[in-house]
């Protein structure tokens, strides 16, 4: 009997030091859940190393102060660090913006350019360095570097398009554009060029900048009031259009020329009061959402992380996240717009949303 039980004594031990040994073994079974789950984050943490730089070049804009809030929201939720460099300057100012950036250890930039070819040199460096470049609001073609922007030409195109066709196709127009050479602005004179080539009777007969300031604006356009004769149509982009609404109103001539709004909060309430002191009045503000910084942060954080672009998703010369124009306000959409905006500031312009799925929608499964 002693004999038998030394033995199972021995078998007990060895059993016990093979468990020991033993690698765990997978349960069949997921675990009983707790009672109640933990909080979850909006978003995973980042999985690589994500800090961004933010290179912007114009301050004196309300629709970029908007573009650089949600970009901060945007990497916040992501669990970025985000490093910006804003200010009003030049291509040597933003050429310096961007080499402090890298100084700084960035592995992303997200650019609002201000040229459509000087920066390249700089950022092309970045790009050699394994930094990953996005440039948003207006598309440049520097190799390596990605863009994440809306249509410019096709933006313009939508309302100079409605106002030539509520021109019936003829008549004196006038243009003010935004500054000349910066890219968005470049693209959207070009949408303009090609409504002027589809409506030939349609002449331009003033063209000049406002700087995209809505008080160089409107000098501009009072000056177009007094010195030029029969102006049946005036064109202009974001937040100018006010500027040049209110010339408009102050100057009140015997026929008051068509003229095109924006989708900017002020702006919406402005025109309200003109459809109601000028029963005929008509016009349309197509939307340019400052989401598209938002798009840059997004989307960079998935490059990343190391996820592939899907070349289906892209655009111009592969290397395009085209964001979608959200559409145009009209009279008929006008309170709809109004109501939206209830409690926003003026400086608030009507925008899109471009959440994570979004940005994820871009890359391959």
């Amino acid at each position: 009997m002693k004999k038998t039980l030394v033995i199972l004594s021995v078998l007990v031990s060895l059993a016990m030091l093979m468990s020991a040994c033993a690698p765990a073994a997978t349960p069949t079974a997921a675990p009983a859940k707790p009672t109640a789950a933990p909080a979850q984050p909006t978003a995973a943490p980042a999985k690589a190393e994500c800090k961004i730089g933010v290179s912007n070049s114009f301050i004196g804009s309300e629709w970029r102060a908007q573009m650089i809030s949600q970009m901060q929201d945007a990497a916040k939720e992501l669990g970025c660090t985000l490093i910006i460099e804003s200010a009003d300057t030049d291509v040597q100012g933003q050429t310096q913006q961007i080499n402090n950036l890298m100084n700084k250890g960035v592995n992303a930039i997200v650019i609002n350019p201000g040229d459509v070819k000087a920066l390249n040199p700089v950022l092309e460096d970045a790009v050699s360095r394994g930094i990953v470049v996005i440039a948003v609001d207006q598309a440049i073609e520097a190799k390596g570097v990605y863009n994440a922007v809306i249509d410019q030409k096709k933006w313009a195109e939508i309302s100079a398009d409605w106002l030539f066709k509520k021109l019936g196709g003829k008549g004196n127009v006038t243009l003010i554009e935004g500054f000349v050479g910066h890219p968005a602005n470049e693209a959207r004179m070009a949408g303009v060029a090609d409504m002027l080539k589809k409506y030939p009777d349609i002449k331009v007969i003033g063209r000049d900048t406002g700087k995209w300031d809505p008080a160089t604006a409107q000098k501009v356009a009072a000056n177009f009031l007094a010195s030029l004769p029969n102006i049946n149509g005036m064109w202009t982009q974001d937040g100018m259009a006010e500027g040049e609404y209110l010339a408009l109103k102050a100057a009140n001539p015997a026929n008051w020329p068509i003229v095109v709004m924006e989708a900017r909060a002020s702006a919406l309430r402005t025109w309200k009061k003109a459809i109601a002191e000028h029963p005929g009045f008509d016009s349309i503000g197509v939307v340019n959402p400052p989401a598209v910084g938002e798009a840059g942060i997004r989307l960079a954080y998935n490059l990343l992380n190391g996820k592939k672009v899907d070349p289906s998703k892209m655009g111009g010369n592969g290397f395009n996240f085209f964001v979608p124009i959200p559409g145009a306000v009209t009279n008929d959409t006008l309170d709809a717009a109004l109501k939206s905006i209830e409690g926003k500031p003026d400086s608030y312009t009507l925008d899109a949303t471009f959440t994570q799925a979004d940005a994820d929608g871009y890359f391959q499964k």
